[in-house]
């Protein structure tokens, strides 16, 4: 059976992580229950969810000269993911984002690094790989001036492209006019897409947590139920939806089964530790389908 070939455009970070059972306020110290470091970002994140459902993925980002830098690309390539379009920035950090868990809830703070060096001209180098997928996803922890190029790029060789808005930032009409599908998460929506007109309102598929997710399809709103089960940690269930939907659209599947195959995929994923940690297997999303049936 042939692979989806889907490239992952977008950051690799390093996330720490600290657990505690109190958020503290402003000026407040409190104690920790626990801290971790596991690869993140938003890009690397759904490029380890689509290799894991059986996809054949290419990850396309940068990563610094650091200790951090080689730890992310192998683990990368641990995953089976292709790194041959993860290029080191000389003198720069990687990319880190700062996670406070509490309740099963979480609070993030981001650092670029060498994820703002993913720009037009490193992005020019990429062409051939983006012109040979199946499909792309990108996201917005790289600068936005790279997302509007990258986004022209799929559609100059008509690859279908999955624009995942987050964290939420403004982008140019262009962006918005170049991608196929744009994913926001419920506030994501409300910020950017509250008065949107029709033609891109059809393009969006927004995610509700566990209310589930709701699009629109020849005019018409389409809405599929969230899944009941115990989160332990949310961190990657928005990165978990984007990477599956990108396996099952470049499959061949249609919108509403591949929507049911993401949410699926997303509620496995908030059952354990790390954004990358919970992200599960084709067969392990085949078998939490058959269940719910």
């Amino acid at each position: 059976m042939v692979k989806p070939k889907v490239a992952v455009i977008g950051s690799i970070n390093m996330d720490m992580v600290t657990s505690t059972d109190h958020v503290p306020a402003q000026g407040e110290t409190v104690m920790g229950k626990g801290f971790k470091t596991v690869p993140g970002g938003k890009g690397a994140n759904q490029a380890v969810a689509a290799a894991r459902l059986g996809a054949d993925v290419r990850m396309i980002g940068r990563v610094g000269d650091d200790a951090f830098g080689e730890l992310l690309k192998q683990g990368l390539q641990d995953e089976g993911v292709c790194v041959d379009h993860v290029e080191p920035v000389t003198h720069c950090s990687s990319g880190v984002a700062t996670i406070l868990l509490s309740d099963g809830d979480n609070r993030i703070i981001v650092t670029a690094g060498a994820n703002e060096y993913v720009n037009e001209a490193f992005l020019s180098t990429c062409e051939e790989a983006i012109a040979d997928s199946d499909i792309v996803l990108i996201q917005l922890e790289i600068p936005l001036e790279a997302v509007e190029y990258a986004t022209a790029l799929c559609k100059k060789h008509q690859v279908p492209v999955i624009l995942n808005p987050a964290p939420a930032q403004k982008l140019s009409p262009q962006s918005y006019e170049n991608s196929t599908w744009i994913t926001p998460n419920e506030s994501e929506q409300a910020q950017l897409f509250a008065n949107t007109n029709f033609h891109l309102k059809e393009k969006l598929i927004v995610t509700q947590g566990a209310a589930g997710v709701i699009w629109t399809e020849n005019g018409v709103e389409q809405r599929i139920a969230g899944h009941r089960v115990m989160p332990v940690d949310t961190t990657g269930a928005g990165d978990t939806f984007n990477g599956a939907l990108a396996v099952a659209l470049a499959s061949g599947k249609p919108m509403r089964e591949a929507v049911m195959y993401a949410n699926a995929a997303a509620a496995l994923s908030v059952q354990s530790f790390g954004a990358q940690g919970g992200m599960p297997s084709k067969e392990e999303v085949a078998a939490f389908l058959l269940e719910r049936q």
